[in-house]
C-alpha cells in the first residue's frame, strides 16, 4: 500500500514539518496548515548523548503524553512477538492453506507498506503495543487495524504486494492485461475513483484497488485469500471476476514454489523509526488535514438561524465527538479529519456570531445530517490519497 503518512510501497519520502507541535490535541482548534509538504531524503538521527538511550525498553509505558512524545521510536525496544506474532502467523497459516511456501518476513515500520521491490511486509509500531495505541488514538482519534478483523484484512493486502514482487508478477503479459501497466518510479500519489464501478473488488476503505494497478492486485489477492469468503458469488456477473480468476490461477501455478526474488536488505533502511514520536505525529498529521469546500457561510447562518439561545460554537463543542463518530461511522472517512473540519465550523460559527436554540430536537439530526453532506461530497468529488 502507498502512504500518506506513512504506509508506502512507492517510494518514501520523509516531510519537512514548518511550525510548532502541540503535546496534545487540542480539540477546540481549527487551525489548518495550508503549506506544501516539501520531499525531503532527510531523516532524523540519534546523537551519542542522547538520553533515551539510557532507558530501558520498559521504562517509557508509565510516561505522560507528554513525554512519551519526546522518545524515539528506534529506542522503544520494540517486539512484534509481544503481540501480533499470532496474527501474522495467520496470515502464513491461510497462506499455506492455498499451498503457497512463500511467507512473507514481517518487521516494524512507521506505516504499512511493502518496500518497492521487498518481497517484506512492515507493520506500523503502534500496534505493537497497548501504550502506543492509546498515544495513538489520543493524537489521531483511531488505530489503523487495531481489531485483529482489521489486521488481518491489511496483513492480506500486503501480502498481495509482497507476493507481486517475490514473483516478479508485474512482467507477466496477462497480469498486465488484467491489471494495467506498474511503474517504480512516479507512482501517482492521488486518485480519483468511481465509487459504482464492478470492475475492481472492495476490500479497504475508498475503493482502494482503483489507485493503482499494483493496488488492484494486492485488493484483489486479498479478496482471494480471505479465509470461508465465496468470491465468486460476491462478485457474480462483475468485471472484477475475471481479476478474481486469473489470481485463482496464478497462485495455483505458484503452490510449493519458492520465490524467485528475494533480494538482501537490512530492516533499519525501511522501518523509518529513527525519529522522535513528536515528530512522526507532526508530520502524520500535517498530512491528514485534507482540505474540504470553504464555503459554509450561507449554510451555518440557515443552520443556526435562532435570533436568541445558545452560541452555535457551544453547541458544536457539547456535541463534538458524538457527530465526529456518527459521521465517520457512515462515511468511513478518518476521525482526525471530520474533527478538523468541525473545528473550522465551530470557529467560523463563532465568527459569524450565530446562535442556536438548545431544546430543538430536530437540531442534532439537522447538523449530523449537514456534516454528513460536506464529508460525503468531498469524497465522492474530491481526490483520495494513497496511503497503504
Amino acid at each position: 500500500m502507498t502512504s500518506v503518512i506513512s504506509p508506502c510501497r512507492a517510494a518514501r519520502n520523509d516531510y519537512e514539518y514548518f511550525g510548532t507541535f502541540p503535546s496534545t490535541f487540542a480539540e477546540g482548534s481549527s487551525s489548518l496548515c495550508y503549506e506544501t509538504l516539501l520531499p525531503s531524503r532527510r531523516r532524523d538521527r540519534g546523537i551519542p548523548d542522547d538520553t533515551v538511550r539510557e532507558m530501558e525498553a520498559a521504562d517509557w509505558a508509565s510516561l505522560s503524553d507528554e513525554d512519551l512524545l519526546e522518545r524515539r521510536i528506534s529506542k522503544l525496544g520494540l517486539r512484534l512477538e509481544t503481540t501480533l506474532e499470532p496474527l501474522i502467523q495467520q496470515l502464513y497459516a491461510e497462506l499455506s492453506t492455498k499451498g503457497l511456501a512463500f511467507h512473507p518476513p514481517t518487521h516494524i515500520g512507521d506505516e504499512w507498506f511493502v518496500p518497492i521491490g521487498i518481497p517484506a511486509i512492515f507493520v506500523p509500531f503502534f500496534l505493537v503495543h497497548d501504550r502506543l495505541r492509546a498515544l495513538e488514538r489520543s493524537m489521531m482519534l483511531e488505530v489503523e487495524g487495531e481489531t485483529p478483523e482489521w489486521f488481518m484484512k491489511l496483513m492480506r493486502h500486503e501480502a498481495g504486494h509482497a507476493y507481486m514482487y517475490a514473483y516478479r508478477l508485474t512482467r507477466k503479459k496477462r497480469w498486465q492485461e488484467m491489471f494495467g501497466q506498474t511503474s517504480d518510479e512516479e507512482t501517482p500519489s492521488f486518485y480519483r475513483p468511481r465509487p459504482f464501478s464492478r470492475s475492481y473488488v472492495t476490500h479497504l476503505d475508498d475503493w482502494y484497488a482503483q489507485a493503482h494497478p499494483d493496488e488492484d492486485f494486492a485488493e484483489t489477492f486479498a479478496i482471494w485469500l480471505t479465509p470461508d469468503f465465496d468470491w465468486r458469488k460476491r462478485y457474480a456477473g462483475w468485471k472484477a471476476l475475471q481479476k478474481l480468476e486469473y489470481v485463482d490461477e496464478l497462485m495455483k501455478s505458484l503452490a510449493g514454489k519458492p520465490p524467485v526474488h528475494m533480494p538482501k536488505y537490512r530492516e533499519a533502511d525501511y522501518n523509518f523509526l529513527n525519529v522522535k514520536l513528536k515528530t512522526y505525529y507532526a508530520r502524520k498529521r500535517k498530512l491528514y488535514e485534507e482540505i474540504y469546500p470553504g464555503f459554509y457561510d450561507v449554510d451555518l447562518k440557515q443552520l443556526f438561524s435562532a435570533p436568541s439561545g445558545i452560541k452555535a460554537s457551544s453547541y458544536l463543542r457539547q456535541r463534538r465527538r458524538r457527530i465526529m463518530n456518527s459521521v465517520a461511522q457512515w462515511t468511513n472517512e478518518k476521525k482526525f479529519r471530520v474533527n478538523k473540519l468541525l473545528a473550522r465550523l465551530i470557529d467560523r460559527s463563532d465568527e459569524l456570531g450565530l446562535r442556536v436554540q438548545n431544546d430543538d430536537p430536530q437540531q442534532d439530526f439537522r447538523v449530523a445530517s449537514y456534516i454528513t453532506t460536506l464529508v460525503m461530497n468531498y469524497l465522492f468529488t474530491g481526490k483520495f490519497k494513497r496511503t497503504k
